[in-house]
């Protein structure tokens, strides 16, 4: 996922000049109708675990989801693949450069010996973006992103799209021109907010304030540093449009911080983020974005790999609540995938 602040330092490196769209949203560019809000609902991380595989179906079969993305060096990720293919569903490529948890780890599909600047001392993909950063060179994360791209063809899937696991192609100028490069040679669309971005600034100014609170340098009412990416992130777009691929207006991926005060049920938990759900959608501007969340089925097991179990287990049931589907339903929201997306740009002028 894209987290608060990780483009900043990437984007300098593509310029600052504004895109002028004539006023237009992406969306509006892909033939959906003037003013309406169209969102994908995206569950990231299939593939991770069991867990996360059921969490992943039961939030696009049940739910309000529309689209996921599936981590294919985990050791799930055949498994969701073969899913997918028997019961056809929008799902693109996890891009995944780290492997972050304590005691449950996994490889490049490059291979070792073929990427060595994308491992650690274990043999694993490195914890931290920041490792990626400063220890693998842009050549080898482009054959390791082949390599995933690869491994979803050769299991029979096409995928609909790219991302970013953890963000972390978005963190380096190289990477992200390598993600842009791949993408386009396969003419399969990346993720990438070139428009509005407006709950993007507001998902970078939660988390900014969140971490300024723990730090003790948090007053009500400061004025948060100017973030540079509501300026240069559509030229960025207006790149990725000229090569036949589709753009988002505006993504949202915070949710995982979403929690109630006290001990909530698993219930209350839920219910709290279908309620931020709305929110969000009411805050969104007219155009196109994509909402990640990131669904478990169950945490009897995911427990014992990390301690999001409860957070990923309350997006699944936010995503099938009926209460957030009739909510879209009654404010007229459109909800697509990137395969119509990419559908309609293909249409495009």
């Amino acid at each position: 996922m894209v987290k608060a602040g990780i483009l900043l330092m990437v984007l300098a490196g593509f310029g600052t000049q504004l895109f002028a769209q004539g006023g237009q949203t992406y969306a509006e560019k892909l033939g959906y109708p003037s003013g309406v809000k169209v969102v994908i609902f995206h569950v990231d991380d299939a593939g991770m675990s069991y867990e996360s595989n059921t969490g992943t179906i039961r939030s696009i079969e049940e739910g309000v989801a529309t689209s996921c993305s599936i981590m294919f060096p985990c050791p799930w990720a055949a498994s969701f693949a073969q899913y997918a293919l028997k019961e056809p569903m929008d799902a693109g490529v996890h891009l995944t450069l780290t492997s972050e948890w304590g005691h449950y780890r996994w490889h490049p599909v490059a291979g070792r010996d073929v990427v060595p600047t994308l491992i650690d001392s274990e043999g694993a993909l490195w914890r931290s973006v920041e490792e990626v950063v400063k220890n693998a060179s842009p050549d080898e994360i482009e054959l390791e992103i082949r390599a995933q791209v690869e491994r979803a063809l050769a299991l029979g899937l096409t995928p609909t799209h790219l991302d970013s696991h953890m963000g972390t192609l978005f963190y380096h100028a190289p990477f992200l021109e390598r993600y842009i490069k791949v993408g386009a040679e396969y003419r399969i669309p990346v993720m990438f907010p070139g428009g509005n971005n407006k709950l993007l600034g507001l998902s970078m100014n939660d988390n900014l304030i969140k971490r300024l609170k723990r730090e003790g340098k948090y007053q009500e009412g400061m004025d948060l540093p100017k973030n540079d990416l509501m300026v240069q992130a559509p030229e960025i777009g207006k790149k990725i449009w000229g090569l036949g691929l589709p753009v988002l207006d505006d993504l949202h991926s915070v949710s995982g911080n979403w929690k109630p005060e006290g001990n909530p049920t698993a219930e209350e938990w839920g219910k709290y983020k279908t309620e931020r759900f709305k929110e969000v959608l009411l805050q969104m501007e007219p155009g196109l974005a994509m909402i990640i969340v990131h669904s478990n089925g169950d945490n009897d097991v995911f427990d014992r790999i990390s301690g999001s179990g409860g957070s990923r287990y309350a997006d699944m049931l936010a995503m099938i609540d009926p209460d957030l589907m009739k909510f879209i339903e009654a404010e007229g929201i459109m909800l697509t995938t990137w395969q119509e997306v990419m559908e309609r740009r293909k249409r495009a002028q």
